[in-house]
């Protein structure tokens, strides 16, 4: 279903989340712990990796976890806000945090493996793992006003 097809132009309606009213972006996103930033890759404060070449994995990392997207939503992962965390360790190794819309998402299983793939482009990267977490879960108030606007959500 794409989000045109909805029945009610107050709700949209996609298989991995649940119906969103309209009315849901007006919750006040201070009393869920999430600071509305884009996840960024984090690390030690003193890495080995010199900072231009943080900058640029950084960058680069964005990129390719913005060509994921869920089959059925027209918004990549990124800016639906379904990435938690990315860190970067001294030997490159990528650890990410990642959510889904809905637990029940049909995409559930093969997602964390597209961001993975993504990511493992990336020049300079060593390792991936990629973690499905649900805590804190998910919600409209993740997304970019990017994401939003695509969505009609606005």
């Amino acid at each position: 279903m794409t989000v045109d097809d909805r029945k009610d132009p107050g709700t949209v309606q996609e298989s991995c989340a649940p119906a969103m009213p309209a009315e849901a972006l007006d919750i006040a996103s201070e009393n869920d712990g999430w600071d509305d930033q884009q996840a960024v890759p984090t690390g030690n404060m003193s890495s080995a990796i010199p900072q231009d070449e943080l900058n640029r994995l950084t960058d680069d990392m964005i990129t390719a976890i913005k060509s994921v997207y869920d089959p059925e939503i027209p918004v990549d992962i990124y800016e639906l806000g379904l990435i938690y965390k990315i860190d970067v360790d001294d030997d490159r190794k990528v650890d990410i945090d990642m959510t889904l819309t809905a637990p029940g998402c049909p995409v559930a299983g093969e997602m964390p493996g597209w961001v993975e793939d993504a990511v493992s482009t990336v020049q300079g990267v060593q390792d991936v793992k990629v973690n499905l977490v649900f805590d804190p879960p998910w919600d409209i108030t993740r997304m970019s006003d990017e994401a939003k606007i695509v969505l009609n959500m606005w």
